[in-house]
């Protein structure tokens, strides 16, 4: 019994993650797409990204209060307080905005699709799709995989945008900086393909996963109220430790 413990704790992991991979090249394998299909998907994107906006927009502009107020006083200890704008923008495009923003995805979206699709597994109505001659990866996994692909990178976008405009709040507005040494200092410090792009891309890998894991948890969930709460609590868990690791791989190819 001692013996077989610690090879469960470290198989059952790793079956899970073997079971989700299968679970999407299932998905994948069964994509067919139509008008009515794209109608679906609009309507994902408005549920994962619309809706996540007033967190986003938020946290946005709090981060990067609070990042250009640390940076601020950090640097200007070293008589480099011009260099504010450059560690806002090249910590917001290259790692901030993707990660922060991906997080706040699984915790807003990505448990929400989770419920819903554990809900539906919890009151047969996957089973009924079936019986109806209705494939449920088309109509229910489909829309909401293409979903986070599209909704998190618009996100993300839009995170940046409200982080500099707090950090421009905190250094023009209360701090007296010089705008157009902001901006300058800004624009000759950001590369647009291995800065933003590259933030860009970590944000379309990070909403293919953030969708992949909150829709193989809600379909793989035990079909009662605990198995649909604890498949929720599995989505955040997994997707924060999947973006880091993530996260840390891919800035390591894009140095």
């Amino acid at each position: 019994m001692n013996a077989a413990a610690p090879k469960t704790v470290l198989t059952a992991p790793l079956r899970e993650l073997g079971r989700a991979v299968l679970f999407l090249v299932t998905a994948f394998s069964r994509m067919r797409f139509g008008k009515r299909q794209a109608a679906e998907i609009l309507r994902q994107v408005y549920f994962a990204g619309v809706r996540s906006l007033v967190i986003i927009v938020i946290c946005g502009f709090f981060v990067g209060l609070v990042l250009t107020l640390q940076t601020y006083d950090t640097l200007t200890r070293f008589g480099a307080a011009d260099a504010v704008s450059t560690v806002l923008a090249l910590s917001l495009f290259r790692e901030l905005g993707p990660v922060l923003a991906a997080l706040l995805f699984a915790g807003r979206a990505g448990t929400s699709i989770t419920a819903e699709i554990g809900l539906m597994r919890a009151t047969e109505q996957l089973d009924a799709l079936d019986l109806m001659a209705i494939d449920p990866m088309e109509r229910i996994v489909q829309p909401r995989l293409l979903a986070g692909l599209i909704a998190l990178p618009a996100l993300v976008l839009i995170f940046n945008v409200t982080a500099i405009v707090g950090g421009i709040f905190f250094a023009v507005f209360l701090m007296g900086s010089d705008p157009i040494s902001f901006w300058a200092n800004m624009q000759s410090s950001v590369e647009l393909m291995r800065d933003f792009g590259g933030g860009l891309l970590k944000s379309v890998c990070f909403g293919f996963v953030a969708a992949w894991l909150a829709v193989w948890f809600g379909w793989s969930a035990r079909p009662t109220s605990e198995g649909v709460a604890l498949a929720t609590t599995q989505t955040v868990i997994a997707t924060a430790i999947a973006v880091l690791v993530l996260d840390f791989i891919l800035s390591a190819f894009m140095l």
